[in-house]
């Protein structure tokens, strides 16, 4: 459903956000090794999230990539999707057609509408704070 760079995203978020609930800032072999994703790609995710403005990055000695505490809750997952996937799981069709639409549907399409709309509502109602406090509870896990 999700590219794999946007799986990623999600999962570095969610690390970096834990992480900074801890008043921690922590580096880019440190998040790759957490979500189980190779460094180079996990870096070129990170600068889009960083460009999003979802995380902050910062350089030099103290530097690391970290999330402001006070804003957290206001992060949502649809920030991140959108900030790497766009918005095209919104709009695409369930069987892959190209034009697939109200006027001319697919099979799928009434059904996978209403996958879509389900969809749009979690991901703008889920934050990533909620997801990370999960995470720091080991109620959920990055990796297996």
């Amino acid at each position: 459903m999700f590219s794999k760079a946007c799986e990623y995203g999600i999962r570095a978020s969610i690390f970096i956000a834990e992480q900074s609930l801890l008043d921690k800032k922590v580096g880019l072999k440190e998040i790759a090794k957490a979500i189980d994703s190779p460094e180079a790609y996990t870096s070129k995710i990170l600068q889009q999230l960083s460009r999003n403005f979802i995380i902050n990055s910062d350089k030099g000695p103290h530097g690391g990539f970290s999330m402001d505490k006070k804003h957290l809750e206001k992060v949502k997952l649809s920030s991140v999707v959108n900030a790497i996937d766009g918005d095209a799981i919104y709009n695409g069709c369930g069987l892959g057609m190209k034009k697939c639409g109200d006027d001319k549907p697919c099979p799928l399409h009434a059904q996978f509408k209403f996958v879509r709309e389900e969809l749009r509502k979690m991901l703008e109602n889920t934050s990533v704070k909620s997801l990370a406090l999960d995470l720091g509870e080991g109620l959920t896990f990055l990796k297996r």
